[in-house]
């Protein structure tokens, strides 16, 4: 059985492309191309299930067409429409403390400018934009944003599942 901690996200299953099976996957982090692997691990009612995959092409920078063994009829690849697709962190070719944003989430945010008080806790991370932005769900059940930026980041702790950030005074009252 795959566990969630082996892996980490890399994109989602599109429409499927064609009738022989082909599905379009978008993803942002190619390792699959940059590394030796011959399948991609895919959120399947709530499992985690490997799918091998026959060939793959790009469509653009951030979508490929995948035809996985198996999935042979335009059906069968609407089954995996919106299936979010994760690759094994043994196979990755990223550091040890490389995190993906995806990964982010449940961490603690501390203010390191008030003695790392608790802000609250990452429920999602907003990557739409150029401005990231870090969701973060306080104690009370509000919710603030927080740019997810290298100059207000001092400190992350994947150990701790915490990080610590310096932000400019007043931030957190806007919203």
């Amino acid at each position: 059985m795959i566990r969630t901690e082996e892996v980490y996200k890399i994109g989602k299953i599109g429409k499927p492309h064609g009738v022989k099976g082909e599905v379009s996957l978008m993803f942002y982090d190619d390792v699959f191309d940059r590394v030796d692997a011959d399948y991609l691990i895919l959120m399947v009612d709530g499992i985690l299930v490997p799918f091998f995959f026959d060939e793959y092409r790009f469509k653009s920078g951030e979508t490929a067409l995948v035809k996985f063994c198996d999935i042979d009829t335009k059906e069968q690849a609407q089954e995996l429409t919106g299936c979010d697709v994760y690759f094994p962190k043994k196979l990755s070719d990223r550091g040890e403390d490389e995190l993906t944003f995806d990964e982010l989430r449940g961490f603690s945010v501390l203010d390191a400018d008030a003695g790392d008080k608790l802000i609250g806790e990452v429920a999602y991370v907003d990557d739409a934009t150029e401005n990231v932005l870090f969701s973060v769900k306080t104690p009370d059940g509000s919710e603030v944003l927080i740019p997810a930026s290298d100059d207000f980041i001092v400190s992350v702790s994947p150990d701790k599942r915490e990080i610590r950030v310096s932000l400019p005074e007043g931030l957190l009252e806007l919203g």
